[in-house]
């Protein structure tokens, strides 16, 4: 019986001839691949986080309602009389009013749009605020030491013994509530925080060898603040930023509920919360839980970013 040729004796031929087969998708010489730069780890880290992915699409769905929703859902928010004239008082939801009208005759999901504008822009705008003023007052205190330090901290901590929401009842109390008060009241309130945060890690920056590097070669303080000190704590800055808006827009929330939110016409979903309470023993939920949802979605959704941005950049938790 004659026999075929040898399986073993063909493979050898045939790398005689080709060369040695590869494994597609693999790599060659046994390298390992790149993992792509610091951006790629961190966005792979985020993605990773289911929860911060769905906080992030909540974020964005929530600007879209209220800054884009108006443009497409036309209402009345600012003419009390002619809302009372075209609609009934807390009517239920229906096809006309899809979250029913509150005392005054507004639509309510036109409302929470409207509201939901002014709480979003005090949020990033406070927020914003005091980031900067924050990271500039943290990167100061530390960088210098010495008495500047001690100055500069201990004013932080008199400001820290005070209670931030009696603070700012009074100062909401003493000027005229409007927007822009609200904005900087809130804003040159919350920097605390930030301040501290960004002064510790100034403490252990500024003994680096680049920053003594740019020191000996005559670079001035505020080269070394701005230009090697603050961009290295940009990870604790972006952490710190996502969950001061989710305080500010709580701030607001609970200036707003006990009336001392923007003046009317304007209105924020704390404002809408405390009106909506009076109707709450009359069974009107329309007005008390869409708006209690769009604030507890929005907070929530904000600390899941910033928890896995915290993650994102915390070097000993990225995957390598």
């Amino acid at each position: 019986m004659a026999l075929g040729p040898d399986p073993m004796i063909l493979e050898e031929l045939v790398e005689e001839e080709v060369g040695p087969v590869e494994v597609a998708g693999a790599p060659a010489g046994g390298e390992a691949t790149s993992g792509g730069g610091l951006t790629v780890q961190l966005l792979r880290v985020f993605v990773e986080n289911k929860l911060a992915v769905v906080g992030a699409v909540i974020i964005l769905l929530m600007i879209l309602l209220c800054f884009l929703g108006p443009v497409f859902y036309h209402t009345n928010q600012t003419n009390s009389q002619l809302a009372l004239m075209n609609s009934s008082q807390n009517s239920p939801p229906s096809a006309a009013y899809p979250l029913g009208t509150d005392g005054t005759g507004f639509d309510m999901l036109g409302r929470i749009m409207y509201g939901g504008q002014t709480s979003l822009e005090v949020g990033f705008a406070a927020a914003g605020i005091a980031t900067v003023v924050g990271v500039l007052w943290g990167a100061i205190s530390g960088y210098f030491g010495g008495w500047v330090d001690a100055v500069m901290m201990r004013i932080v901590d008199v400001l820290l013994s005070i209670p931030l929401l009696f603070l700012l009842i009074v100062l909401a109390v003493i000027f005229q509530a409007s927007l822009t008060l609200l904005i900087l009241i809130i804003g040159m309130t919350a920097w605390l925080v930030p301040a501290r945060l960004v002064r510790g890690e100034t403490l252990v920056l500024r003994v680096r060898d680049f920053v003594q590097a740019v020191r000996v070669m005559g670079g001035g303080g505020r080269r070394i603040v701005l230009r090697h000190i603050v961009p290295n704590t940009i990870g604790t800055i972006i952490v710190n930023a996502t969950f001061q808006v989710a305080d500010a827009i709580l701030l607001l929330a609970a200036l707003g509920f006990i009336g001392l939110g923007v003046p009317a016409p304007q209105t924020d979903w704390g404002s809408m919360l405390s009106n909506g309470v009076s109707y709450a023993v009359a069974g009107y939920w329309w007005e008390i839980y869409p708006v209690g949802v769009a604030i507890v979605l929005v907070v929530v959704a904000l600390n899941f970013v910033g928890d896995a941005l915290r993650d994102a950049f915390e070097v000993r938790l990225q995957r390598r």
